[in-house]
């Protein structure tokens, strides 16, 4: 199964962790992803988010422009791992879009490939699981 494992787009700061909403320079990115993942050969067909507004942000851009199905995920919020992915997903079969945080996206890379390709925010890592 095809996984896009994505870091929220670049968040304002001052606010409480969970309210921090997307930027300017973040709305830009979380656009310029959507159109790239509209344009892939694989797109996907579900949008999985971390509940935390800016993920859902970038996450809302992505389902909108490939039409993808959309949910919000609990397990997905800070602290995610590998497991809970794959929990996540359950028997998905088709290409997912995981929206979730740092250093949580690394640390999922890593579990999953042996390396840590590095998530600047609104940065992306095509993963390959075993359904």
């Amino acid at each position: 199964m095809l996984i896009f494992l994505i870091r929220h787009a670049h968040a304002d700061s001052g606010e409480p962790d969970e309210a921090r909403a997307l930027s300017d320079r973040g709305r830009r990115e979380a656009r310029k992803l959507a159109d790239a993942l509209s344009q892939h050969a694989n797109p996907p067909v579900l949008v999985l988010t971390s509940p935390l507004l800016r993920a859902r942000q970038t996450a809302e851009e992505i389902a909108h422009a490939t039409s993808a199905e959309l949910r919000t995920e609990p397990a997905l919020g800070p602290g995610a791992t590998l497991d809970a992915l794959r929990e996540t997903i359950g028997g998905e079969t088709r290409a997912v879009a995981v929206v979730c945080h740092q250093p949580d996206c690394s640390e999922i890379a890593v579990s999953a490939t042996g390396t840590d390709p590095g998530f600047s925010p609104g940065g992306m890592a095509e993963l390959r699981l075993e359904a």
